[in-house]
């Protein structure tokens, strides 16, 4: 399957789950930012994902790290996440772009985390998972 085939049923995936219009679906937008995606979305979609791609069962924290989220104190300090939180969502998220968590790094605010989470990354994911 390749990334245009994959960005597709994702595409209609997202639009269903999410109540947004197909052209709001690209790889750059954000699922809290840009698509209106919540924490309980986020179940849902990994859900749909499970489902569409016969996928067996999504570990939720294998997509998006709650660790993270939840402000842990190991990985979150002051709103800012730390250099092993830094760590941990590279270990997390391999299939990331490692240039935009990079660019998080430069300024790694716990509030601007939702914008790693793209459609884009959930292409890769699919992708990753679908080439074990």
């Amino acid at each position: 399957m390749t990334n245009d085939e994959i960005l597709a049923k994702v595409r209609t995936l997202l639009v269903d789950a999410l109540s947004v219009d197909d052209d709001e679906v690209t790889p750059a937008a954000r699922l809290n930012a840009d698509l209106g995606a919540e924490s309980i979305d986020m179940l849902d979609i990994v859900f749909r994902l499970e489902r569409e791609f016969h996928l067996g069962k999504i570990d939720r924290n294998e997509l998006f790290p709650e660790s993270i989220f939840a402000g842990d104190p190991e990985f979150v300090e002051d709103g800012v996440v730390t250099p092993k939180g830094l760590d941990y969502l590279r270990e997390k998220l391999p299939y990331a772009d490692q240039s935009k968590i990079n660019a998080f790094a430069k300024s790694p605010k716990l509030e601007s985390i939702g914008d790693l989470f793209t459609v884009d990354l959930i292409v890769r994911f699919v992708a990753k998972k679908l080439a074990v």
